[in-house]
């Protein structure tokens, strides 16, 4: 019996990464004029139409239609066939005022007493699968989905390409868990009316496939299901609706490790769904290169209006060269992990969440969460 295990990714042209990305762009505008802004912004996008609500407490002005129109052009809504284009769509804003009760919680008049900006737990991961510390499923499910963005936009080679596209890839691990090959690698790509599907499966298999899965992994056996319903020309948000917060797996680890249940994007570091996983990934990341474990998972919990986490665990599936408990003593020496002290590590007051919006939050070496800076700190505590 094979051991498997599978992970998906998702274009930046999927109707919920549209909504992401739109939500977080107008994060970072309003981060840009006003550091200390609080949003919380959704966004549901569909034939035509864009709507974006939420509540922010803010300095800035910001432009809602053009910063949605902007991001909808950006990502390649810009043909009035796709029934969603970023000169055509309704923009619909029903943003308000923060809940004073919120506000309450968190703003103590003193930064490093900053509350919690609500309760839940959050979780961060890290293995030794790859060189960026992330399940293999999912690296190749994203690359996958970059390499096709990337031919979209910047080549001729695929001309018929639409934004929207998913990938799965499914890896045979050996009796102790390594993995081995590659299994079955899913793509589908949105086209334009009249392509030829044996082109499209051809031209995937020799510049994208060809190009992001090492040889080693690939065998005769290996599946290759290339628009297995047999055409993707709808798609989008004429194809299905998108919604902010929907691809909260795709956007962390794939199914590996745990989540806490709390969607990143739209929302302002203040809010310790996005700023605490941010935060438990980058220590996750730093126990695992520093060679304590091959694998790694770090929960923290908050209450809302409180600065300290309730409780911090650690679990490396019996693959830690210390306890967990050692562990737990050595982060919690080392880790400022109240709101306040996230914030300041991990420099969230900068704009430039959109670009965590598209690909996963993680195993991006651009993100501050991503640094190896405390390796040594973590060593010297053990």
């Amino acid at each position: 019996m094979k051991n498997l295990f599978t992970s998906e990714s998702v274009s930046e042209g999927h109707p919920d990464k549209v909504a992401d990305q739109i939500s977080d762009a107008i994060l970072d505008a309003m981060l840009t004029q006003d550091r200390d802004s609080r949003v919380a912004v959704e966004t549901l996008v569909t034939t035509g139409l864009a709507i974006i609500s939420g509540e922010v407490r803010t300095k800035a002005y910001v432009d809602i239609q053009e910063t949605v129109r902007s991001v909808i052009r950006d990502i390649g809504y810009t043909k009035a066939s796709y029934r969603f284009d970023a000169d055509s769509c309704g923009v619909i804003s029903a943003i308000h005022q923060q809940s004073e009760d919120i506000a309450m919680g968190v703003d103590k008049g003193d930064d490093k007493k900053q509350g919690a900006g609500d309760q839940g737990m959050m979780f961060g991961y890290a293995t030794t699968e790859t060189d960026a510390y992330m399940p293999m499923t999912l690296q190749f499910s994203h690359e996958l989905l970059r390499k096709l963005a990337s031919i979209r936009k910047e080549t001729t080679l695929m001309p018929y390409l639409g934004p929207d596209s998913k990938s799965q890839v499914t890896v045979e691990y050996d009796e102790n868990n390594k993995p081995k090959r590659i299994d079955t690698i899913v793509i589908s790509t949105q086209h334009d009316e009249g392509v030829e599907q044996e082109q499209i499966k051809q031209d995937i298999k020799k510049y994208l496939i060809q190009e992001v899965i090492p040889d080693v992994l690939l065998d005769s056996a290996t599946i290759l299901h290339i628009n297995p319903t047999g055409k993707f020309v709808i798609g989008g948000p004429h194809g299905d609706t998108g919604l902010t917060g929907r691809k909260i797996i795709v956007d962390t680890y794939g199914g590996r490790g745990a989540h806490g249940g709390g969607a990143f994007s739209g929302k302002d570091a203040s809010k310790v769904d996005r700023s605490a996983a941010y935060a438990t990934r980058h220590i996750a990341k730093n126990v695992v290169a520093a060679n304590l474990a091959e694998e790694c998972l770090v929960q923290v919990a908050y209450a809302i209006g409180v600065a300290d986490p309730v409780s911090i665990s650690v679990n490396t599936y019996g693959t830690g060269k210390v306890s967990n408990q050692a562990l737990v003593k050595a982060i919690t020496s080392l880790f400022d992990l109240t709101p306040a002290g996230i914030i300041s590590r991990l420099h969230l007051k900068n704009p430039g969440f959109r670009k965590t919006a598209a690909y996963g939050h993680f195993g991006r070496d651009e993100f501050t969460w991503e640094k190896l800076d405390y390796v040594d700190q973590i060593l010297s505590k053990i």
